[in-house]
């Protein structure tokens, strides 16, 4: 296929299609599939999803997109990625803090170099759209140049982004920090020239952030109701243990950030490794989602995620690839690592194919109030997708031939396909990524 976008209003692609419109993790019924479907695409909307000889018969007068061969999936949604950290992908064999102190920092405080920042930001959102992610919760820059940077190649991209300013005013590099009112004037400053609507409030953590600076972030969510709020919470034990030194009224590191009033549904946290059965209980009936990273807890020895313990108390969850802290981009490696670490977890679940397109796709969407708009393909939601082509001469396009199950189709997808299997992205149906030759 060629390279460009097809000229007409009224569309359809023509290839498998597999999607999650409901949580898999509580209905039986799994992956919706089309093993010859059509999604027929209007004005960057979807009108309808299902058998290509019934969407088509419904449309006669559709151009056809003719893409059998592939695999069409909702456009995945990355919960947690921080964009300073692209250069810093590889780093093994640290704990947390340490990696933050050797690797992260120093390069994260490169970003106050304008052109250097400007760069950066371009081949992060390049990144996102080549793995086939179509929304992200970006954490940003200490810099306001540097996130404005970011808003800006996301904007010229197509790539759909909530970020904002990560503040923090203690126990980092000097020149990451900022006063509270800085954070308050320059965090202003972002949301009047993009816009509260893909803006978030990101304290870095607990650890970095004085009583002082998580006031602003409180006064920020209460002035404007569409922000979103996010950080980090009890990824590694010493961080914890420095948390509660730092905040000795704290009965939790939750506590912390509930006495700002910072967690509700807008809020998205990352990790919760070492959550307490309280902190659950909170979680759940507050409406806060976690970004589950198992590639990161993996790589920085964090820990394994209790995805059971999370289920049971009736918390929100989904993934996130935590670069720079993960092993990249790709939300289908994220898939299968949370598949792999739940099977050794202390307490062993076996995710479904289903669940794990859920995690990439769908339940990102819940979790950051979006699931009207994007993450399935049901009638009037965004026509954000991944087109799927393993390369012929691959492994996993010779396993594919001999598939007709969907649930395999799916977990082959999901243990084999990479970045180099991933042919075409779309975001309202505006080619972010298109690899020649599709």
């Amino acid at each position: 296929m060629p390279c460009h976008a097809v000229k007409f209003t009224l569309k359809i692609y023509r290839a498998a299609i597999f999607h999650t419109p409901r949580n898999p993790f509580l209905a039986a019924n799994g992956v919706v599939a089309y093993a010859d479907g059509g999604l027929a695409v209007e004005n960057g909307k979807v009108l309808d999803c299902g058998d290509y000889s019934s969407v088509a018969k419904a449309r006669p007068d559709a151009a056809v997109r003719d893409l059998r061969g592939g695999y069409i999936l909702p456009g995945f949604i990355d919960t947690h990625v921080h964009f300073p950290q692209v250069r810093i992908l590889g780093g093994l064999g640290y704990g947390l803090l340490d990696w933050l102190e050797q690797l992260t920092l120093p390069e994260e405080a490169r970003l106050a170099e304008a052109d250097y920042a400007s760069s950066i930001a371009r081949e992060f959102v390049s990144a996102l759209a080549a793995h086939g992610t179509t929304t992200a919760l970006v954490f940003g820059s200490h810099f306001t140049g540097a996130t404005a940077s970011l808003f800006s190649a996301a904007e010229e991209r197509g790539v759909r982004i909530f970020t904002g300013l990560v503040l923090s005013d203690r126990s980092l590099r000097p020149e990451l920090h900022q006063t509270p009112d800085d954070a308050w004037r320059d965090s202003k400053s972002l949301i009047e020239r993009f816009g509260s609507g893909r803006y978030a409030v990101m304290p870095r953590f607990a650890m970095s952030a004085s009583e002082a600076m998580l006031t602003v972030c409180q006064t920020l969510l209460r002035e404007d109701s569409s922000l979103r709020f996010s950080t980090h919470i009890n990824e590694n034990r010493i961080e914890i243990h420095e948390t509660a030194r730092l905040f000795p009224w704290a009965a939790d590191y939750l506590a912390v950030y509930e006495r700002f009033d910072l967690i509700g549904a807008r809020a998205v946290l990352a990790h919760n490794v070492h959550a307490g059965p309280t902190e659950l209980q909170r979680l759940a009936a507050q409406g806060a989602s976690i970004a589950h990273c198992p590639c990161s807890n993996a790589v920085l020895g964090s820990g394994i995620f209790p995805m059971g313990r999370h289920l049971e108390a009736g918390v929100r969850f989904a993934l996130g690839t935590d670069v720079g802290g993960g092993t990249g981009f790709g939300m289908l490696k994220e898939g299968l690592q949370a598949y792999l670490m739940q099977r050794v977890a202390p307490e062993p679940m076996t995710l479904t194919p289903a669940q794990m397109l859920y995690l990439a796709t769908r339940a990102g969407a819940e979790a950051l109030g979006i699931a009207d708009q994007t993450g399935d393909f049901g009638n009037g939601k965004a026509a954000d997708f991944v087109y799927l082509r393993p390369p012929e001469d691959g492994v996993l396009a010779g396993v594919l031939q001999r598939l007709d199950d969907p649930d395999r189709i799916v977990a082959a997808l999901f243990t084999l396909a990479g970045a180099e299997s991933v042919g075409e992205v779309r975001v309202e149906d505006r080619a972010i990524f298109n690899r020649c030759g599709i």
